[in-house]
């Protein structure tokens, strides 16, 4: 008996086997932990370094493209409803995820491409997560004080 699955089905197994063969443990090695947030969009558990910034894994998005083998998206959730400063909003930061009772956390994707043909950038998309994870972290730390 042969499975029969199509090109979204195969790109999302990939997908999430790299991410949790590859990318969750390295992350682990770098001081990230389980997430005890859950995200409104996206099933799968999340890591982080503080409890302030999340990080999630959407294998969703683009997985009916042919190339959806080569990458996913990293989405950076600061997972409070609070007012952040007009500086921080936008694509290049933040932008609102709405959630129950007309709340709205605040979220950041990055397209994450970890293969280029056949050529594997594995080590290079850990450091740019990494990376990210801490610049964003440092615009939204002073926030901290004013988390409910």
């Amino acid at each position: 008996m042969s499975i029969q699955l199509n090109v979204t089905e195969v790109n999302k197994i990939f997908r999430s086997s790299i991410i949790n063969g590859f990318f969750i443990p390295e992350l682990t090695n770098l001081d990230f932990k389980k997430s005890g947030i859950k995200h409104p969009l996206i099933s799968e558990d999340g890591l982080m370094q503080s409890n302030l910034l999340h990080i999630f894994f959407d294998v969703e998005t683009g997985s009916d493209y042919p190339d959806g083998d080569e990458w996913f998206i990293a989405e950076f959730l600061f997972p409070y409803d609070m007012k952040l400063p007009d500086t921080l909003k936008g694509t290049d930061y933040f932008t609102t995820i709405f959630v129950e009772d007309g709340k709205n956390f605040w979220h950041h994707r990055e397209l994450i491409r970890y293969k280029y043909g056949k050529s594997k950038k594995l080590t290079e998309s850990l450091s740019f997560i990494e990376q990210k994870y801490k610049d964003l972290h440092e615009l939204v730390e002073p926030l901290e004080k004013d988390i409910k």
